[in-house]
């Protein structure tokens, strides 16, 4: 027996981008010490959405114009400006979002610390006004997240029934017309990856338990993200590849570029946390962001260095974390300007993953490019330090 999506009710109602945000934010969202996209750039999102007169796909609270918009930043006919979220390359943005706009789902490829997740995040935000439809990938990660579980009470009290059934994320956006998440798809056992075949090709999800479906309404899509480091870990299945549409993620071009995302990333989660401003330690993040491509891409900035790279993704992720790090250290034990000694010590813990060998890949790093450049000495000092 079908079942008509309209009789899917859904698990929880959600206001508008506009309606509960902004000037109205709930206190708990608020005081969230990591707010959702959609709280925490409610104001963007409403001014978007008050002058966006483009066409918008089913269910969408944005044009894909607006939501490019809301992704790489821009200034609004009314002078609001949009604070860019990704910074990289904007054709990669654009299919992006128009595949959202289509029935293929998307999937975000790349390296760590290539902001596959924030992305994801942002895209759903403006698309759907909700990021939180998430399914989180594991290697016990077990079918139920993506298709639907059981609240056991009621199943043993009165058998199999709708009150019975607890709806997966994926379940939940096929009935609402909604974007869902899958973060680390390649980390979820195959035979549970194979479960989205059904639901991306033929938008329905069976429940042969009650002889029922669920049909996709029109807004559905998902968000897949992948590790590009994961492959070979549960390789995803040529007949669930070919369901997505990919979209490779590339790391920042430019050492300016990199300074860029972390000094802005940086910014936001140094706000919420009441640390010192970024520009008084920009210099210090150029450093960072210097140090991390270098050993990333195996040769100094000027090429005339080779050098041994780490284990580590040493990704603009997590030079973000170092110098966010660093900046709590020059608050809470410094004089709250960001120097090379708050930022070595976090450096030499990116670095420095597998104990034997990345140790000596950074005593040589440190000895024959660090030590050799005018206005390193403070930042040499304070890396032999903590590396003694």
């Amino acid at each position: 027996m079908s079942v008509p999506v309209a009789s899917v009710e859904p698990t929880t109602v959600r206001p508008p981008v506009s309606e509960g945000l902004g000037e109205g934010v709930s206190e708990s969202a608020s005081e969230a010490l990591r707010p959702h996209a959609e709280h925490a750039f409610a104001a963007e999102l409403a001014a978007l959405a008050a002058q966006d007169d483009r066409p918008r796909p089913a269910r969408w609270r944005l044009s894909p114009w607006a939501v490019a918009t809301y992704l790489l930043g821009g200034t609004l006919p009314d002078g609001t400006v949009i604070t860019p979220k990704y910074v990289g390359p904007r054709r990669i943005v654009e299919v992006a979002v128009t595949t959202l706009a289509t029935d293929r789902a998307l999937l975000l490829l790349g390296v760590p610390g290539t902001a596959k997740t924030w992305v994801s995040e942002h895209l759903a935000a403006a698309v759907s006004g909700d990021s939180t439809l998430l399914v989180q990938g594991t290697a016990g990660t077990p079918e139920e997240a993506i298709r639907y579980g059981w609240n056991y009470a009621q199943l043993l009290a009165h058998g199999p029934s709708r009150d019975a059934l607890v709806p997966s994320p994926v379940m939940r956006a096929m009935a609402e017309g909604m974007t869902a998440r899958v973060e680390e798809l390649t980390r979820i056992p195959a035979d549970v990856q194979d479960s989205l075949i059904t639901i991306l090709s033929e938008k329905v999800l069976p429940i042969p338990e009650l002889g029922q479906e669920v049909q996709a309404v029109r807004g559905f899509n998902v968000i897949a993200t992948a590790n590009d480091r994961d492959r070979g870990v549960n390789e995803l299945s040529s007949a669930l590849r070919r369901r997505f549409n990919t979209v490779v993620l590339p790391l920042p071009e430019s050492a300016d570029a990199e300074v860029d995302i972390v000094s802005r990333r940086v910014d936001q989660i140094g706000r919420s946390l009441d640390l010192p401003a970024v520009p008084e330690g920009i210099d210090e993040i150029r450093r960072v962001v210097t140090v991390f491509r270098e050993l990333r891409d195996g040769v100094t900035a000027d090429g005339r260095t080779k050098l041994k790279s780490p284990s580590g993704t040493l990704s603009t992720a997590e030079a973000i974390s170092v110098v966010t790090g660093g900046l709590a250290l020059a608050a809470h034990f410094g004089d709250g300007v960001l120097r090379a000694s708050d930022v070595a010590a976090g450096i030499l813990g990116a670095v420095v993953r597998d104990p034997a060998a990345d140790r000596v890949i950074w005593q040589e790093y440190l000895e024959a490019v660090v030590r050799e450049r005018d206005g390193w000495k403070d930042f040499y000092r304070a890396c032999r330090e903590v590396s003694a």
